[in-house]
């Protein structure tokens, strides 16, 4: 499925659900879809790693300063990383909406003592992420989104 609100170059994630929670967020600049379940949701868009296309998708993030922080956990149980961190990791240059907030970001995976540290902050925001882990035989990815200047 291609994208909406102007952006037919970028590919929606294939799961049904969320792509279409991120068709109602981008309609509504976040009003219908920013919080789910109490935890705040962006709006994440990477280029592709082998395609160089556009893919975009939901995630729950926290905040650390001025820095956002998302967990790569992708569906419940699974030994592999979700697409979209594939994806970034090999292309770090993220475009990111939080509301109808768009900016371009750099995007990291944090390491060592900031990982625990990130990991509890995010585990307390979105306890579920807890399960993730236990059910998963891989360390789960905490990625550090930090805005770049215009």
């Amino acid at each position: 499925m291609t994208g909406t609100n102007g952006a037919s170059d970028v590919i929606d994630s294939p799961d049904r659900s969320v792509a279409d929670h991120v068709h109602r967020y981008l309609a509504t600049d976040g009003r219908d879809g920013y919080l789910e379940g109490g935890v705040p949701n962006l709006v994440l868009t990477v280029t592709g790693r082998r395609s160089g296309r556009r893919y975009r998708t939901g995630l729950f993030y926290g905040t650390d300063g001025d820095r956002y922080v998302l967990v790569a956990s992708g569906s419940a149980i699974t030994d592999t990383h979700p697409s979209w961190y594939l994806n970034l990791a090999a292309n770090p240059e993220v475009e990111v909406q939080i509301k109808g907030e768009r900016f371009a970001a750099t995007a990291r995976t944090a390491s060592g003592e900031e990982r625990t540290r990130l990991w509890r902050l995010m585990t307390t925001l979105a306890p579920v992420f807890h399960s993730y882990a236990a059910e998963s035989r891989r360390e789960i990815p905490v990625v550090v989104l930090e805005r770049t200047a215009s």
